[in-house]
Parts: C-alpha cells; sequence; structure tokens
C-alpha cells in the first residue's frame, strides 16, 4: 500500500468488509485469573504481609477482570491469607460489579454515610501485614492509618509487577493482534494522505478504522504531527496541514480486552531529503541495535545503552542532548500502555521471558524534524521477537 491515493471512505469500506471477529484471540479466562491470584498471594506472602489490596485500574482488571477506573469511591481487591477473595466495593455499585467480575469472591459493601477505610481496616483485624497497591491513593493510606493504626502496611510493587511484568501466552496473542490491527490502520492511514489534508482529518479516520476492526474504544491516543511538529516528541498545538516534502510522523494505539496496541510510523510525502533519509537511516539502526541488546538475563537499561551508542557514533546526543534522543529508548506494556520496567538508564531490572517493551529510540534535529520508529517486541528464552516488523526503509515505510 503506497503513500496516497487512497481516500478514506474508500479504506473504511475494506475494513467493514472484513469479518475480524474470527481472527480476535479469547480474553482471558476465569482459570488465569485464579492463577494470577495464588501467586499474588504467594508474592504477599514473601513480603511477611498476611493481606494485600489491589485498587481500581490496571491492575484490578488483571486480577479479578473489572475494567474500572479509580475513583473517588473505594473499589479494591482483597486478598487476606486463609480466606476467600473479597471485593470491596460501594453498596448501589453491587449490580454493575457482578457483571464484570472474573473471580469469585466474597463481597463488602459500604454506604455512601460510611468509611471505606474502616470497612478495610475490620476486613485485616488479626493480619500484621497489609501490601498495598503502589497505585492507592494517598488519602487511602492516611484514613487506614487512622482506622488501624497497629496495622504495618507495605508496599505491594513487588507483588503487582511480579505478576503483570511477564505476560502469559494468551496476553501476548492480545498484544500481538493489538498491535498487528494497528500497523495495518497506519498503512491505511498513510494511503489517504494528500497535499492540503488536517492532522484532525487523519486522527478521525484512524478512530473510525479502530472501531471497524473492533478496538474495545476506537484509538486509545491518536498522534499525527506534519513537518516541524515532529521535531517536537508529542507534537505542537494546532492543526497541521500537509504539504510536499513534509515528514509525517503518526504514533496511535488500541485496546483488545484491554490489551495495548502502541505503533509510530515515520516517512515523508513526496520526496526525502538526504537529511531525512541520514537521520532516518540512524534511527532504524539504533531501533535494531536495542532489538538486539534486548536478551534474558540482560538489564533494562543495556538496552538504552545500545540505542544510544549507533547515535553517538553518528555525531548525536550525548546522553539526553540534542540533536539526538530526549527520552527513553522504551517502555513496558499491557494493559497499560505505559508500565514498568523502563529501558532508560538506572532501571537495572533483569529481562526475561514474557516482558514486552515498546522499541523507539527518537531522533530530534531541534528546528527542522523529528524521526520516531516505534515497534514492540517481546523477550524468549533467546533472545526478543517482534510483535510487528519494522519499517524497512524511508521509502518504502510497510514494506
Amino acid at each position: 500500500m503506497s503513500i496516497g491515493g487512497s481516500t478514506a471512505a474508500a479504506e473504511l469500506a475494506s475494513l467493514s468488509a472484513i469479518d475480524h471477529s474470527k481472527a480476535r484471540p479469547p480474553a482471558i479466562q476465569p482459570a488465569e485469573h485464579v492463577e494470577r491470584l495464588e501467586k499474588a498471594a504467594r508474592l504477599a506472602s514473601d513480603l511477611g504481609a498476611g493481606a494485600l489490596l489491589i485498587g481500581a485500574g490496571a491492575s484490578l482488571r488483571y486480577f479479578t477482570g473489572v475494567p474500572w477506573g479509580a475513583t473517588e469511591r473505594l473499589v479494591a481487591l482483597l486478598l487476606r491469607r486463609g480466606r476467600r477473595p473479597a471485593m470491596i466495593c460501594p453498596a448501589f455499585e453491587l449490580g454493575s460489579l457482578r457483571e464484570v467480575l472474573a473471580i469469585d469472591a466474597d463481597i463488602l459493601l459500604w454506604e455512601e454515610d460510611e468509611s471505606p477505610a474502616e470497612l478495610l481496616a475490620s476486613a485485616v483485624s488479626g493480619y500484621q501485614t497489609l501490601a498495598l497497591d503502589p497505585a492507592a491513593p494517598f488519602l487511602l493510606y492516611a484514613h487506614l492509618r487512622d482506622a488501624a493504626p497497629t496495622l504495618k502496611v507495605v508496599d505491594a510493587t513487588p507483588v503487582v509487577d511480579g505478576c503483570r511484568g511477564r505476560k502469559s501466552a494468551t496476553e501476548l496473542a492480545l498484544l500481538s493482534y493489538a498491535k498487528g490491527l494497528t500497523l495495518d490502520i497506519h498503512r491505511r492511514a498513510a494511503a489517504i494522505l494528500r497535499p492540503g489534508i488536517k492532522a484532525s482529518e487523519v486522527k478521525r479516520f484512524i478512530d473510525q478504522a479502530h472501531r471497524a476492526v473492533g478496538a474495545d474504544n476506537g484509538s486509545t491516543f491518536c498522534a499525527v504531527q506534519f513537518g516541524l511538529a515532529t521535531a517536537f516528541p508529542h507534537g505542537l498545538p494546532g492543526d497541521q496541514e500537509l504539504a510536499e516534502g513534509d515528514i509525517v510522523l503518526v504514533d496511535t494505539g488500541c485496546q483488545i480486552s484491554g490489551y495495548h496496541s502502541d505503533i509510530t510510523r515515520t516517512y515523508v510525502y513526496g520526496e526525502p531529503s538526504a537529511e531525512h533519509r541520514r537521520i532516518w537511516a540512524i534511527e532504524h539502526e539504533a531501533q535494531a541495535a536495542a532489538f538486539a541488546a534486548a536478551r534474558p538475563g540482560e538489564t533494562c537499561e543495556s538496552v538504552d545503552y545500545a540505542a544510544r551508542a549507533v547515535l553517538e557514533r553518528n555525531g548525536l546526543g550525548p546522553d539526553y542532548k540534542l540533536p539526538g534522543l530526549p527520552h527513553r529508548t522504551g517502555h513496558g506494556i499491557g494493559l497499560q500502555i505505559h508500565e514498568g520496567p523502563y529501558l532508560v538508564r538506572g532501571d537495572r531490572n533483569v529481562l526475561a521471558p514474557g516482558m514486552c517493551f515498546s522499541n523507539e529510540p527518537m531522533i530530534v534535529i531541534p528546528g527542522a524534524f523529528g524521526i520516531r520508529l516505534e515497534d514492540h517486541m517481546f523477550i524468549t528464552e533467546t533472545g526478543a521477537e517482534w510483535f510487528t516488523q519494522p519499517s524497512p526503509s524511508i521509502d518504502k515505510p510497510f514494506g
């Protein structure tokens, strides 16, 4: 598929003619949720905690299937040694909770005029130590400290990261499918480009296309940048119009059963300049170097070093100086689009099979343009594998 020459209507009609439901991988099954809960209980015990609290958000979805974001009202999973899992929930949300809860659990309800911290304190009475979700609000901790002053509260990060960091085969399948959909939509977005098209029009098409292929809620995000705006990692305000010879940077993703895609492609509308070609080639080499360095037993920061070494050999940087790479090489991905660990200096987590990362060592040339090639990879027993194949060349960004 080439750059330009098609229309949004034609591409959407083509997508709508495909039955994507047949290829969609199954969602997480109850048996896997049970395995996750058992592992969490073991890891909490390793911390010396007899109880574990996981609040609303991505981790709650991971353990219970409940896809609720955090609000001012406490909704949480409570694991206690020797007892059944329990869900803490506002009484008026009980019906909604039952519709999405994927585990067998006791329900602990609190009314609007009651303190959920006091309910939690009562529920963990007899346990000396509670491992608390690192994403829990400080206000919950403060209220719990008042309600249970003798309770020791410890950070549950080793539990959360110990469970979520290494993806199962089912998770890898969902991630792979989501990324494959987004890469196809990238190709189609490139095909609708024309001089004068606005970035907002491309964003609208990408959202419609993600909806057409059955993504959870259309695009989870979408950045479309033309020309000078590409020199800013998160773009510039305003609605740019495409001109001949502009660098085009599109970064977008979706969710499938909660699991994210996040892919960036950068190319030129028209004929690339010599400088476009030079910087694009360095970026491509840096992305490949990061991929080659992503091996089990190595540290996360070593992958970042590998990408930066390519840039420095070509006179860019060093470190975060521009022209060069102003941010980390990559981030973990799963039920959150950005989750730990990170491919950045100082992150000494050891790579292990099942870990998933973006690979995006962006190059910024201030006042001119930026190039970001972003694909995702997962760690295997012997190295890394791509979820999506990287862009082969600036002239044929989709092969």
